[in-house]
């Protein structure tokens, strides 16, 4: 893991730019908690959670690092499995997980000479799923998810 003073060579991926102040508000909002049984009027949420929330969708509003989540909801994967399974180069794959990284989205553990990478939650898994499902809605009279319920 980099050390606090380390820089990534682009500067979206500075430890002290942009995606790292995102990953900051990430794991200060992680005691947010809301039930989805409870109604919360929209002006009793904390307005630094919404613009959080905001960054997260702007981090999966791409296809790329959408799948690699989907994957990952899945389990663990080394870069080279996961390049295989959303059809894009290592580099390409490598750098769009430095960008979850920062986002606090992901994390990786060293084994050997493989680094495996796996979701800090499931909540971003489980916000890609329920994008794909609504989707499904904007494109079938009645979604496969539906479908598979009955």
């Amino acid at each position: 893991m980099r050390s606090p003073s380390a820089r990534a060579s682009t500067s979206d991926l500075r430890e002290d730019g942009p995606r790292a102040a995102v990953g900051r508000r990430l794991v200060a909002g992680y005691n947010l908690r809301m039930s989805a049984d409870a109604q919360t009027p929209s002006e009793a949420v904390d307005p630094t959670y919404v613009e959080i929330a905001v960054e997260v969708f702007a981090m999966l509003a791409d296809a790329t690092r959408l799948r690699i989540v989907l994957a990952l909801s899945a389990g663990e994967h080394t870069v080279g499995e996961l390049a295989e399974a959303v059809g894009k180069s290592p580099t390409s794959v490598s750098q769009h997980l430095a960008k979850l990284r920062l986002a606090r989205m992901v994390a990786a553990r060293q084994d050997g000479n493989h680094a495996y990478y796996r979701l800090i939650n499931d909540h971003a898994g489980r916000l890609v799923v329920d994008a794909l499902q609504q989707a499904e809605h904007a494109v079938e009279a009645t979604p496969r998810h539906h479908r598979e319920q009955a």
